[in-house]
């Protein structure tokens, strides 16, 4: 499948080389690294060698927690933390909609960003937010540091979903978040393994067992290592930016998703009039190009997405939706081709509405 572009990186990415090398390394350290004799000594000082390294690659300076992914960190905040009420925003990832039953939903404005003075009238002492900061299906970026001033002057915990966060971009979010969900298959580390970024643990409520007794296995101690691999390269975020620039110029009668907002580099969204994403999406996979039709999480499911529907998107639009999002191998070459068909499929949907 080498010859066919890969354009759905918000998904998940290509480990790099770097990652794969420090994977390998991990599997010959097999000691488990709890274990107090020698070899679970020194698997235990590459674990923490590794956390270090992953804190320091995202400017944390404060507590982390390995888990298994962003999803387990998000149910484990939204789980264990402290808090007396839990809040989110109509356009969190599914895997926060199916751990916060009962939460009360925040509506967001046309351009995808939470409205604010909801959240006002909603926060309080012990109520913890979640917010996704760029959200996975259209890539808009919530304006982190005015929400969590609304949520702490209330006296509330501001958790931050930041699966889609390159480690680079992250001084906003962590100088104000109290909680943060990472992932490393989203940086080019392996799946399997992600972190809670932890404020402070009188937040969460400890369970037993493993990372200081609040997430219970044995630690997965090569995908910690492939992690740190992966986030001390840093992703470059000026050229993928002049990458979808690039596409959205070339997008003739596209209706770019968010475009009023800011929105990631990563990430873009963008609506066919007239065609159909299912249809879209077997047109472009036949062409060998992989794009998606939102989250992956979700983008199997005939529902319509709760994203488009939560910024005032109706029938038929918000079904005309593709996203695409871009990676570290990303070329223009591959913008290009992508952005060719894109047009020739528009221009047949027109010629036979006319």
């Amino acid at each position: 499948m080498a010859d066919r572009i890969y354009l759905d990186h918000a998904a998940t990415t290509p480990m790099i080389d770097a990652a794969k090398a420090a994977v390998i390394e991990g599997m010959a350290r097999w000691a488990n690294p709890s274990s107090p004799h020698a070899e679970g000594r020194a698997a235990r000082a590459a674990l923490e060698d590794a956390r270090a390294r992953i804190a320091a690659a995202y400017g944390w300076a404060h507590e982390l927690v390995l888990t298994s992914g962003a999803s387990e960190s998000l149910h484990l905040a939204l789980t264990r933390s402290v808090a007396e009420r839990r809040v989110i925003t109509a356009v969190e990832h599914d895997s926060v909609l199916r751990h916060a039953e009962g939460a009360k939903v925040l509506p967001v404005l046309a351009d995808g960003t939470l409205d604010l003075d909801a959240l006002r009238a909603a926060m309080g002492p012990r109520v913890l937010l979640c917010v996704q900061r760029t959200n996975s299906e259209t890539g808009v970026i919530q304006p982190v540091e005015a929400i969590a001033a609304i949520v702490h002057e209330a006296g509330g915990i501001l958790l931050v979903d930041a699966a889609q966060m390159p480690a680079r971009a992250s001084a906003a979010v962590l100088r104000h978040a109290d909680l943060v969900a990472v992932s490393a298959h989203k940086r080019g580390g392996p799946p399997g393994i992600g972190a809670l970024f932890v404020r402070d643990f009188a937040t969460l409520l400890p369970m037993g067992g493993q990372e200081k007794g609040y997430r219970a296995g044995t630690e997965n101690l090569p995908g910690a290592l492939g992690y740190a691999a992966a986030v001390e390269v840093p992703e470059e975020l000026h050229r993928l930016a002049a990458l979808r620039a690039r596409l959205e110029a070339a997008l003739e009668g596209a209706e770019i998703v968010g475009a009023a907002s800011s929105r990631s580099p990563l990430i873009g969204a963008y609506r066919m009039p007239g065609v159909s994403a299912a249809a879209q999406l077997i047109r472009f996979d036949m062409a060998g190009i992989s794009v998606s039709a939102g989250s992956a999480c979700s983008s199997g499911s005939l529902r319509p997405s709760h994203v488009l529907t939560a910024m005032g998107w109706a029938e038929p639009a918000l079904r005309e939706v593709v996203r695409v999002s871009f990676g570290r191998a990303t070329t223009e070459a591959e913008v290009d081709a992508f952005a060719a068909l894109w047009c020739a499929i528009a221009a047949d949907a027109r010629a036979r509405a006319a």
